[in-house]
């Protein structure tokens, strides 16, 4: 996901920057002109939100996947239970509150293992893998070297016979998906993905339709299995689906023209292995408290609309199904849409969505007035003191639909499994060579798995540029404030008035 910030285009003078405060110091702060202001109202929302209230909403999500099983995974009771604990946090603080239905496919194991010299361990398919035919596939394993970044270059691959083997990787670096490709690639029949901590690989995710079956082993059992290197090795991966239905939630400010929507969401499922403190809580409850701060009737010109989606993990079913099933003259409705998908990361970077495509990454722009939204949050954090980066269009967060719809977008991100660089080290602070989150879709995404300084930041600029297009998207679709279209109303009467009066004069 990452790329690096850019400039964007649109009048974003009136909002995009922030609160008068005292420039942060520290790796991660720059020399940078005064702050400037924004709409009012964006201005005491970003002080209204706290770390202290923010907070309290994290500890809820932890608390309720310690009380369900360890998980808030969708189709567990802790994604149940934050789905009612949101709903009802939000329906007490007088918003208009719905948990609409969708139905969300679940992998069933039928078989998982890899077997070999007489051993076999738990080989977990990944999301999106293909199967293996019954008893499974057999190949001569090969064991990729663990470097910095394994299997994520198709130089890893050289130097070894690929065709027709198990190729086994360690986690890491780069997604599953570059991972098996990779090896695919390079001839491999199989590809077993070893975790690099404690625990089984579990709840995790090709992204899109894999090209080879891939299961994923603990990382004990991945050691275990690479001392056979070069032995005949079985993969057996086998599965059927089963529908389900989960719930999202949406809540809708009272006030605000309903046909220009300011739409904002967070999704609220972790994995299985663990709470999903970072991932997404993070985002969940920045976007609560945003929420509520804002309150159920703020004076705005647009409404709002805040989302919490469910099944993120096992592919954006939620928003997707949203944004699916709303109607084309619905979608219109919706102004723009913001998405806040891991804002605390512990190896924090502070990354923008990129709106425009300026680092031309490849996946290109988002429609019309991303680039304007990226500049708003690029412009907030700057003047804080904070410097940005742009994060690539993957399609990885809940912004998918939305934009495949022609639904601008942006957003906030702090990174996931890829590596922190050097230079963003001596940027932001940190430690280079280890990844943004090191707990990533691990049980270890707890309380204790969040950069406090990040989260902080980034809850501000999410309250600040939520309340800002609250007040106007002029920028991004041309509807000005209710004020200033008053006065163009009041203009042109006045005009009309004074020309009445000038042709009775003269008739």
């Amino acid at each position: 996901m990452p790329a690096r910030s850019s400039v964007g285009r649109g009048a974003a003078a009136a909002f995009a920057a922030c609160v008068t405060v005292a420039l942060v110091t520290g790796p991660a702060a720059v020399a940078g002109p005064a702050a400037k202001t924004g709409p009012a109202l964006a201005e005491k929302l970003a002080k209204s939100v706290t770390p202290t209230g923010v907070n309290r909403h994290l500890i809820a999500l932890q608390r309720i996947s310690d009380r369900t099983g360890g998980t808030r995974a969708v189709g567990t009771p802790g994604f149940d239970a934050s789905v009612d604990h949101v709903a009802g946090t939000l329906r007490g603080a007088g918003f208009e509150v719905t948990t609409p239905e969708f139905t969300y496919p679940v992998q069933v194991t039928d078989a998982a293992l890899a077997a070999v010299g007489g051993v076999t361990v738990e080989n977990i398919p990944l999301e999106f893998s293909p199967q293996t035919p019954v008893g499974g596939v057999t190949g001569p394993l090969r064991v990729v070297p663990e470097d910095a970044t394994p299997g994520c270059e198709a130089s890893d691959f050289t130097g070894q016979d690929f065709t027709g083997s198990i190729a086994l990787i360690r986690r890491g670096a780069c997604t599953f998906d570059v991972k098996h490709r990779n090896a695919a690639a390079a001839g491999a029949v199989a590809v077993i993905v070893a975790n690099n901590a404690d625990g089984p690989l579990s709840g995790v995710t090709l992204g899109e339709p894999g090209v080879v079956p891939t299961g994923g082993v603990s990382r004990a059992d991945g050691t275990a299995l690479a001392a056979f290197a070069g032995q005949a090795t079985t993969v057996d991966l086998r599965f059927h689906v089963d529908e389900r239905v989960a719930r999202n939630v949406l809540a809708q400010t009272r006030t605000g023209r309903g046909d220009n929507v300011v739409m904002a969401g967070a999704h609220l499922d972790s994995v299985e292995a663990g709470a999903g403190i970072n991932d997404n809580g993070s985002g969940s409850a920045a976007l609560l408290e945003t929420a509520l701060q804002l309150g159920s009737r703020p004076k705005v010109d647009n409404a709002v609309r805040f989302a919490w989606w469910g099944a993120e993990e096992l592919g954006l079913i939620g928003s997707t199904e949203y944004v699916r099933a709303l109607s084309f003259e619905q979608q219109l409705d919706i102004a723009l849409y913001l998405n806040f998908d891991m804002v605390a990361s512990p190896n924090a970077a502070y990354f923008v969505y990129d709106g425009d495509d300026s680092d031309g990454v490849g996946a290109g722009a988002g429609p019309y007035g991303s680039a304007q939204i990226e500049k708003a949050f690029v412009d907030y954090l700057a003047s804080t003191g904070v410097q940005t980066e742009g994060s690539d269009f993957t399609g990885r967060s809940d912004y998918g639909e939305f934009i495949a719809n022609g639904i601008p977008a942006g957003g906030l991100f702090t990174g996931a499994e890829e590596i922190k660089t050097e230079a963003q080290a001596a940027k932001w602070g940190g430690t280079a060579g280890v990844a943004y989150d090191p707990c990533y879709h691990q049980a270890c995404d707890d309380l204790g798995n969040l950069d406090r300084t990040a989260l902080d930041r980034n809850a501000d600029a999410i309250a600040f540029v939520t309340a800002s297009y609250a007040v106007s998207t002029e920028d991004v679709n041309g509807v000005p404030p209710r004020a200033e279209r008053a006065e163009v109303r009041a203009s042109t009467a006045r005009g009309l008035h004074v020309e009445h009066h000038s042709h009775a004069a003269t008739s």
